[in-house]
């Protein structure tokens, strides 16, 4: 992984918890095709932060070719079936959340691979990345979203109620840990 450019104002970008100024805001938008580089990198990131929370290992995606890479962050870049919002303070990304059509459910969106990078956490940014699934979500026709945590991630819990989000009682096994078990949240979009 290669490091951010250095910043002109000689931060990392990270919000400064110390003098308590506020949070500067981050642009969020829709991934574009020329992201394939920097979305490989936010993506080996998320998994050596955390690894059970996402559906691959760190091996399987550093040794993924960058075409691949490209060819899915082109196809998430545009359309009404998926979509992948990231937060761009310029440099590297410092948080991601995207949204896929429900298979079997009409009007519902699934929310998948959300990270927000530890330096950014607590500044209000897992909102920002999750109002912009939502309004992709309306905009499709979708009015609910939907998504899975891993019991246990209590952190992540308690994140997603703060943003609405209620436990729909749903427990299903988690796709590549058989040991774990995930837990259904659901809101409004």
């Amino acid at each position: 992984m290669t490091s951010a450019p250095e910043r002109v104002d000689g931060s990392d970008g990270a919000p400064d918890r110390r003098t308590g100024t506020g949070t500067p805001r981050v642009p969020i938008r829709r991934v574009r095709p020329a992201d394939a580089a920097r979305m490989r990198a936010l993506r080996l990131e998320m998994l050596a932060d955390a690894p059970l929370a996402f559906l691959e290992t760190i091996a399987d995606a550093a040794a993924r070719p960058h075409a691949e890479y490209a060819a899915r962050v082109a196809y998430t870049s545009r359309g009404t079936e998926t979509a992948q919002f990231v937060a761009d303070p310029g440099g590297r990304f410092v948080g991601h959340a995207g949204g896929t059509v429900a298979p079997r459910e009409a009007g519902l969106t699934v929310i998948y691979a959300v990270y927000v990078t530890p330096a950014w956490r607590g500044s209000g940014l897992l909102g920002e990345l999750i109002d912009e699934v939502a309004a992709w979500s309306r905009a499709c026709g979708r009015p609910e979203l939907l998504l899975e945590v891993v019991v246990g991630n209590d952190r992540a819990y308690r994140a997603y109620q703060r943003l609405g989000f209620t436990d729909t009682g749903v427990r299903v096994p988690h796709p590549t840990i058989p040991a774990l078990t995930e837990l259904q949240m659901r809101r409004k979009a």
